[in-house]
This record gives structure tokens, C-alpha cells and sequence, in this order.
């Protein structure tokens, strides 16, 4: 049965603080007419720090969409290789041994794929499959998750890496001023992670079961409006209410599978805010501490898309696993609205894994 093995993760080294964050607000919005409610939004974030791919100045300059998405792309090369590196070990795999590579991003655009020239640079089979994943946005680590899990079932002995890179700082653009896009400004962050799962052995989550629910007619709540100028993110006032309709869709996959979400051992959730987080406890019955990982990876690295399941599944194996064979659930929400959901038991190591903190930060978190 397929494992998902450790995550390993990297944030880039500029930091923006909430203070940082406060301040530009103030003094590039100071004739906002909602600027107390802008302020008052992304204090209750929660966020204190996020990374960042370039300088501050840089990011808050718009060269052009062509200019950032080469920057996406020259970042991406520069450091996607090192967290595949860090996986592939924690998996006990070399490049070889992958037979699927699943990249999500929903943050910058390469054609061919980031998979080609991780093929053709990294030491991958020349027969090792490409699945890019580009428009579901967060809920993309969730689907890759899953499709790998999907994989791995039909094909039993092979191995899928998983690489999740967004930087979302070159999605900023200076000139939205409504409240969605000002909240988002404080809200989102830059990040990378890769991770391996294994079609027989390894140390981590056995998937045992995935779904997908999205709930209709959502689709302009979470959407990019694609201009000259790039990717302008749009952000409907009701997303932070989907909890209502995507709890149930949890609760429906784990009874599918003889499980009561209510009394499961570990919770892996995309932090997409706060809100999110709290609502999701209320609906599930489970405490907030149930989703301690989660709520680490948004305060200390903001909302990094895709990167955000795998980050708290980091967190996770730091912790030192919830023990052999408990049961747990990994989901992924996104555009569409869509919620990407997993099941699967822990499965613990013969040894202990010593704790390796991300990397790439000014400082280890």
C-alpha cells in the first residue's frame, strides 16, 4: 500500500514581518476608505512572518509579467532541486527509482513543465511520467496527494515524487485596492516542498483512501482574472464560510471507509486563514488543537498554496508521528471550491527520524 513519506520543505530567505506588513498597508493605502477594516483583516490573519522569493522592493515593483514569470522560472530551477534532494533521501530513493513526478503550481507558468527539466537535469528516468497541476490552486498539494496515491494503486511496485513550489509574492499587484486582493497582501506567502510516495515500504502516512467534492456553483469565489499585467487574484468575501458545505464532505469520505471524522488521531488541513481553521473544528467537533501543524505553518509562513499540506505534515513527522496504525485525514481546499481529501494510518519507523527543520530561511523554524 502506497506511503506517503516525510515532506521536505524550504522557504526563501526575505522575511516580511506583520508589523512590515501593517505599515505598508498604512502608508500605500492611506486614502483607502476601508483602510481600518484592511488593517483589522490582517491582524486576525494570525500571520507574523512570511518568505519571500525577492527583496521587498522588488516584490512591491512590477516589472511586467514577463519579467516575473522569468524570475518564477530561474527561482524555480535554483531551488526545486534541493528539496527533491531532501525527499528523495528521507524517502530512501534515489532519482532513478521514480516513476511519476506530480508538480503543482498555480503561482507562475513554464511550457514544457517544470518535470522536463527535472528529467533531463536531475538524473530521472528519460520513461518517468509528467503530471503537471496548475489550476487548482491550494487545494493543488491535496491533489497531488491524491494523484499519486492513484498511481501508486494501479501501479503497485512504483514511486511518485511530489513537488509543490508557489511564490506567490510575484502574484502581487499594486494597483487592486479591494479588500479581497488588500487581505491577500498580508495573507500569502512563498514556499517549496517535495515529497515521495512509495508504492511498497517507507515511513509515513499509508493512503488508504481519496476523494474529491466541490461544491456548485462556487467557481468565482477563488479565481485568477488573467491580464497583461499577470495573474490578479480574486477573492470572494464567502470563502471563509465553505466550511459548512466541505465538512460534511469529509465526514462522508470517512464513513465511506468504516471512520468516524470526528475521532481521528491526526488532521492535516490547508490553513487557508483562521477562520478556516476555527469553523472547520466547530463543524468536525474536534479541538483547535487538532490542527496545531496547520495553524504553525500559516503563522510562521503565511498561506503558501499548495506548499501548506505538506508543511504541516512536516511538522508532523517533527513531532514524532501520532504511533503505529492511527488514523488520520489530509485535505487540500482550493478553487472551484473544491476540497481534495485523503485517509490513511500512520506507519511508523523502525528507528527514530531525526527532527530536520526547514530550510532556507533566515533563521530554522
Amino acid at each position: 500500500m502506497a506511503t506517503l513519506c516525510r515532506p521536505a520543505v524550504q522557504v526563501p530567505p526575505h522575511v516580511i514581518t506583520m508589523a512590515d506588513t501593517l505599515a505598508l498597508a498604512r502608508s500605500r493605502h492611506a486614502d483607502h476608505p476601508q483602510l481600518p477594516l484592511v488593517l483589522r483583516l490582517i491582524e486576525n490573519t494570525g500571520v507574523r512572518t512570511r518568505h519571500l522569493v525577492q527583496p521587498l522592493d522588488l516584490t512591491l515593483s512590477h516589472p511586467g509579467f514577463e519579467a516575473r514569470n522569468a524570475v518564477y522560472e530561474s527561482e524555480a530551477k535554483a531551488r526545486v532541486p534541493q528539496v527533491v534532494s531532501r525527499a528523495l533521501r528521507a524517502a530512501e530513493l534515489g532519482a532513478e527509482d521514480i516513476d511519476l513526478i506530480v508538480y503543482v503550481s498555480c503561482t507562475g507558468f513554464m511550457m514544457p513543465s517544470l518535470t522536463a527539466w527535472l528529467i533531463n537535469t536531475q538524473g530521472f528516468r528519460s520513461t518517468t511520467r509528467q503530471l503537471p497541476i496548475a489550476q487548482l490552486g491550494c487545494a493543488g498539494g491535496g491533489a497531488a496527494i491524491n494523484r499519486a496515491h492513484d498511481f501508486c494503486t494501479a501501479h503497485p511496485e512504483a514511486n511518485a515524487l511530489i513537488v509543490a513550489c508557489e511564490f506567490c509574492s510575484l502574484c502581487y499587484q499594486p494597483t487592486d485596492v479591494g479588500i479581497g486582493s488588500l487581505l491577500s497582501n498580508g495573507l500569502f506567502g512563498d514556499g517549496l516542498a517535495a515529497a515521495v510516495v512509495r508504492g511498497a515500504g517507507g515511513t509515513g502516512i499509508r493512503l488508504e483512501r481519496n476523494g474529491s467534492y466541490l461544491i456548485p456553483k462556487t467557481e468565482a469565489w477563488i479565481s485568477y482574472d488573467v491580464r497583461s499585467t499577470g495573474f490578479h487574484f480574486v477573492l470572494d468575501k464567502r470563502v471563509p464560510s465553505t466550511m459548512g458545505p466541505l465538512a460534511p464532505a469529509l465526514g462522508e469520505l470517512a464513513a465511506l471507509h468504516g471512520w468516524d471524522v470526528t475521532a481521528l488521531d491526526f488532521y492535516i488541513v490547508h490553513a487557508g486563514g483562521p477562520r478556516i481553521l476555527l469553523d472547520l473544528g466547530a463543524y468536525l467537533e474536534v479541538p483547535q488543537d487538532a490542527f496545531r501543524f496547520s495553524r504553525a505553518t500559516l503563522t510562521e509562513y503565511g498561506n503558501t498554496a499548495s506548499v501548506v499540506v505538506l508543511d504541516a505534515l512536516r511538522r508532523l513527522f517533527e513531532e514524532g508521528g501520532p504511533g503505529d496504525g492511527a488514523r488520520g485525514l489530509l485535505a487540500g481546499f482550493g478553487p472551484g471550491i473544491t476540497a481534495e481529501m485523503a485517509l490513511g494510518r500512520w506507519q511508523a519507523a523502525p528507528t527514530t527520524v531525526p527532527k530536520s527543520p526547514a530550510e532556507g530561511a533566515l533563521s530554522p523554524s
